[in-house]
């Protein structure tokens, strides 16, 4: 019977997630901001559309489908279909091809799915693939009944209708802070170079590309940002793994350190003799207020104050999965261990983390 129950949820969570997929947006707030622009999108494209072609602002002048472009541009603004070569391509394009059916075909059943049809294939030809240009297609011919319409039409109202909305798109995602037009976020890289950071280097971009084409369904998202969520949630396995390990149970506890007031001679002829790539720089009573290493000792200052870095000061009892994100980004090559008061306790080298995280494997 408890079989029964298991394969009865098992069945019923597959349809839940076919039928009734994840809201647009992470959370309700993001909701909230994509209606309220649509809202402000749709009426400013009309009234400025009313307004530039003199039919006053109680007449405004749009076309059904730009509500399912605000639907993209607003709810949606990271799909490639929402880009603006992608909207104002999209509707311009499916348009025209519905203006020509239109004035080709002079039934309007076989017109209709011609310039469906045809306004797709046109669209993947220019990389401007957008959902209403097969509304825009359809409604052109069958709009067509009593003549078809001019290739005019295709501008004006249809270019300057999307041209308006996505201006208005682009100054309302950024007033929002929203990234649009969207472009892949990329992680800097710690070294001024090209090269990503270490964590990030696998999967590339290629092995996404080559997924997602031996995955045979086309999927709206962009191999880059695929990319990006992929490394974030493998970021969070990782973490999540090594969450129960401590930073005190991993450090280094005999600690060779500086004092502030020490000369940089010093400090480098310590880093050379005992092979160090970091040395804590504490103050008279012990506490820590930075760290030196070897590119710090390029900086001119006859004591160590004058050239050490701030440090990255962590607790005994932070977990081990803190570190991995600074500690594999490149910026950092130590976690210094302190107390509540400061003190030195330990530290934590890219190598003590690796040897961590290779026990765990």
């Amino acid at each position: 019977m408890s079989e029964q129950k298991n394969d009865v949820r098992l069945i019923w969570s597959r349809y839940y997630s076919a039928f009734i997929p994840a809201p647009a947006g992470p959370g309700f707030m993001d909701r909230l901001k994509a209606a309220s622009g649509a809202i402000g999108g749709i009426a400013i494209t009309g009234l400025l559309c009313g307004l530039m072609l003199g039919n006053g602002i109680a007449h405004p002048l749009l076309i059904a489908p730009m509500g399912a472009s605000a639907v993209l541009l607003f709810a949606v603004p990271a799909s490639p279909l929402a880009q603006p070569w992608s909207v104002v391509g999209g509707n311009v394009v499916s348009a025209l091809v519905g203006i020509g059916v239109a004035n080709l075909v002079p039934d309007q059943t076989v017109a209709a799915a011609l310039a469906v049809g045809c306004a797709i294939g046109a669209m993947s030809l220019f990389r401007c693939l957008h959902p209403p240009g097969g509304a825009i297609a359809l409604s052109t011919v069958l709009g067509a009944a009593h003549g078809p319409p001019a290739y005019m039409f295709a501008f004006v109202p249809i270019g300057m209708n999307t041209a308006l909305l996505v201006i208005v798109a682009i100054i309302f995602h950024r007033i929002a802070g929203h990234n649009y037009p969207h472009i892949v976020p990329r992680a800097p890289s710690a070294h001024d170079t090209s090269d990503p950071a270490p964590i990030l280097r696998t999967p590339s971009e290629q092995d996404i590309e080559d997924a997602l084409h031996a995955y045979g369904d086309a999927l709206d998202v962009d191999a880059a940002d695929l990319q990006v969520v992929l490394h974030e949630a493998e970021m969070r396995a990782a973490e999540r793994a090594h969450g129960r390990l401590t930073c005190g149970e991993i450090m280094s506890r005999d600690v060779i350190s500086v004092r502030e007031g020490q000369p940089v001679a010093e400090a480098r002829e310590l880093l050379h003799l005992r092979r160090l790539l970091s040395l804590p720089v504490l103050d008279k009573a012990g506490r820590v207020q930075g760290v030196v290493g070897p590119l710090d000792l390029a900086r001119q200052g006859e004591q160590v104050r004058d050239i050490a870095s701030a440090p990255y000061v962590v607790h005994a009892d932070t977990p081990v999965a803190a570190l991995l994100r600074p500690l594999t980004g490149g910026g950092r090559r130590e976690a210094i261990v302190v107390d509540d008061d400061r003190m030195l306790r330990g530290l934590i080298t890219q190598t003590d983390l690796l040897t961590a995280v290779a026990r765990r494997a």
